[in-house]
């Protein structure tokens, strides 16, 4: 079993990122829609939605939406918000959902570079643009991994509902390896993170491979400017 499918499908994952800003999600989906002109109606893809918070939002501002997430838990939790313009599916990003479909296929908070193999990303970031119709859009929301490594945090202690969370974080073979020990009463678990460290020129090289076109960079949620040493967020727009 991969991590992320062990992790993602733990109730511990979801007690630990609990506390994520809706707001801020909020914020970036309100600026994200006015800045594309996304017409009512559009139809999106949520691609690795998690407990589907983008996705219902989404909804809510009028668009259809389809999110999918390779964690059964994540869209066991979606799915409780499903109706006729808004449908979870358990499935892997590495494979086609539906070809030409969407007008948008969004893929946010760092929902991207699990993969132990390289190639793994590229056909993740082709089924991708295959799911979105000619003259759609890809939006991916990535960390901005050269600030992320400037201030990477080595070691931190969480408690969460008496649950004990100690984090230690180390880069190897390219990629931000993160380990968890989760001290719950008595029981004692250990979990695994790992996001391969995709810069700007790598994405750069993904997405022509998927014939996409880079049409706009962005380094925050307020969509302001990237800056590849100050910005939090490598947000790429591309069309089809």
């Amino acid at each position: 079993m991969n991590w992320y499918e062990k992790w993602f499908n733990t109730k511990y994952y979801h007690i630990l990122y609990a506390n994520r800003d809706y707001q801020e999600a909020k914020l970036f989906i309100n600026n994200l829609a006015s800045h594309l002109k996304l017409k009512k109606n559009s139809k999106i893809i949520d691609i690795a939605c998690g407990n589907g918070r983008h996705a219902i939002y989404l909804n809510l501002l009028g668009y259809d939406v389809t999110g999918i997430d390779l964690s059964k838990k994540n869209i066991e939790s979606a799915s409780k918000s499903s109706k006729k313009n808004l449908q979870f599916f358990v499935h892997d990003m590495r494979k086609l959902f539906k070809q030409n479909e969407y007008d948008l296929a969004v893929n946010l908070f760092t929902s991207f570079g699990y993969f132990d193999k390289d190639s793994d990303n590229e056909k993740a970031l082709l089924s991708i643009a295959k799911n979105v119709k000619n003259e759609g859009l890809v939006v991916i929301d990535f960390m901005n991994v050269k600030k992320v490594l400037m201030n990477l945090i080595k070691s931190e202690l969480k408690i969460i509902d008496d649950i004990e969370f100690s984090i230690t974080r180390t880069i190897k073979n390219n990629k931000i390896l993160k380990s968890i020990n989760v001290k719950d009463r008595k029981e004692k678990l250990v979990f695994k993170e790992k996001v391969s460290i995709i810069t700007l020129d790598k994405f750069s090289e993904y997405i022509k491979k998927a014939g996409l076109q880079i049409i706009d960079i962005f380094g925050n949620y307020h969509l302001e400017s990237f800056n590849a040493l100050k910005s939090e967020r490598l947000i790429l727009v591309c069309k089809k």
